[in-house]
This record gives structure tokens, C-alpha cells and sequence, in this order.
């Protein structure tokens, strides 16, 4: 993955999220009423949030986390209130805007944000100036990048993890290869960016097959596949 391609598949992804579908993420990761395949999503997004979430302690006071990808902040929010001090960054600077919305909610509701804090930010993921973190999460990011670029982008944020990598990957499946194909036959403007399949164990045994990866190793997965929404959570972990 060259500098150029990332920063191209950066933009695909920014004008997406940012110029075509702000309102309908804004919905599906709300609290509206939503029918339909948006309703399997939803559920879909909420039980893989849960999961990675239930990857990491719960007490996360001394934890500095990453979430890469972060949309419009729910699971920065919960990790906030473990404890952490988390760094929630999107491509969307609109999106971050409607984060920052809820997360001024929630103090208010709450009553304050417990020991943690949340800064969201708009900008690149993989920005060295972002500093280093005990973990980093990226659910449902990973999906839009081809898997060999998908290995890349986890390698570099290795080089700045201490604990663990938590993360999404599209598992191949007949279904998916079929809606990509549906997909296709609208008009570009009107699509979502692609998500590549993937082969979530080999593409993580490869990345920690690599020689400057030495002290990671495998962990956790599960798969949660509901109505249209199918996805696969991945652990790595320094050893």
C-alpha cells in the first residue's frame, strides 16, 4: 500500500461518510426508530461493539485507547466511562462533530464522564502525532481497505500499541460476495465504499508471522452475523 493509494481510499471514504450517507449513519447509530436491514445493522453494529468492549477490563483507569474509525462516538463514550482516556478520531469531520454532540450530552445526563475523557478529532488514524496508546480499536474500518492493505494499516498501528489490537474484518461468504456484486450495479455516487472480503485467521497469523511484529500473538475472535450485517472481531496481543 503506497502513501497515495491510502490517502486516495482515504478520501473515497471521507466523501462518503461525510457528503452522501452523514444522516443515515446519524440515524442507525442513534436512538431513532429505523425498519428493515437497518434494524439487522443496528443490532449487528451493537452486539460487535459489545464484544470488543468485553475484550478489554473493565476498569481502564491508566489505559490510553485509540478508536480508530470512530463515527459518531458510542463506543468511545462507554470506554470513557471505564476509565480511559480516549482518543476517538474519524475521517468525517462531521461525524466527529455529532460525537462531540452526544459526548456533551451524555456529561450532562451523567452527571459528568466519570474518570475517563474522550477527545474526538477529525483526521487520519495512522497520524504518528497522535502519540502511542495501550490499545487500539478500529471496528468495522478495516472492512473498506483490501486485506493485504488492511495487514499494513494494522502493522503501523502496532508500532505504537502497547497491549492489544481489536478489530473487524469482513469474512468471505457467499452472501457478501453477493450483495458486492448488487452493489455494483448502482451508480457510484450513490454507493458506499467497497468492503473487501477477507480471510480473518490467515490475514492475522500472516501479520504476526511478521519479523517486526515479534512479542504479538493471536487472540480472541468471534463472528456475529445478523440479517445483513456480518462481521468478525480479531484480538492481537503482545505477549
Amino acid at each position: 500500500m503506497t502513501r497515495a493509494s491510502y490517502l486516495q481510499r482515504i478520501g473515497e471514504i471521507e466523501h462518503y461518510f461525510d457528503r452522501t450517507a452523514l444522516d443515515a449513519w446519524k440515524k442507525l447509530t442513534g436512538d431513532q426508530p429505523v425498519s428493515g436491514i437497518r434494524a439487522t445493522v443496528r443490532q449487528g453494529r451493537e452486539d460487535m461493539r459489545n464484544t470488543l468492549a468485553g475484550w478489554l477490563p473493565l476498569d481502564l483507569r491508566g489505559w490510553r485507547i485509540l478508536d480508530a474509525g470512530c463515527g459518531s462516538g458510542v463506543l468511545s463514550l462507554e470506554l470513557m466511562a471505564r476509565g480511559a482516556e480516549v482518543v476517538g478520531i474519524d475521517l468525517s469531520a462531521q461525524m466527529i462533530s455529532f460525537a462531540r454532540q452526544r459526548a456533551t450530552e451524555h456529561i450532562i445526563q451523567t452527571g459528568g464522564g466519570g474518570e475517563g475523557s474522550v477527545d474526538f478529532r477529525s483526521g487520519d488514524m495512522l497520524d504518528p502525532h497522535l502519540g502511542r496508546f495501550d490499545a487500539v480499536l478500529a471496528m468495522d474500518v478495516l472492512i473498506h481497505y483490501a486485506p493485504e492493505d488492511a495487514k499494513k494499516v494494522l502493522e503501523q498501528m502496532a508500532s505504537r500499541t502497547s497491549r492489544a489490537l481489536l478489530f473487524t474484518l469482513a469474512p468471505s461468504s457467499h452472501l457478501l460476495r453477493a450483495m458486492l456484486m448488487i452493489g455494483k450495479a448502482f451508480p457510484r455516487a450513490d454507493r458506499a465504499p467497497a468492503i473487501y472480503p477477507a480471510n480473518p485467521e490467515r490475514l492475522v497469523q500472516q501479520l504476526v508471522q511478521q519479523p517486526h511484529m515479534s512479542g504479538w500473538q493471536s487472540g480472541r475472535t468471534h463472528r456475529i452475523s445478523v440479517g445483513f450485517y456480518t462481521s468478525q472481531a480479531m484480538e492481537v496481543i503482545r505477549s
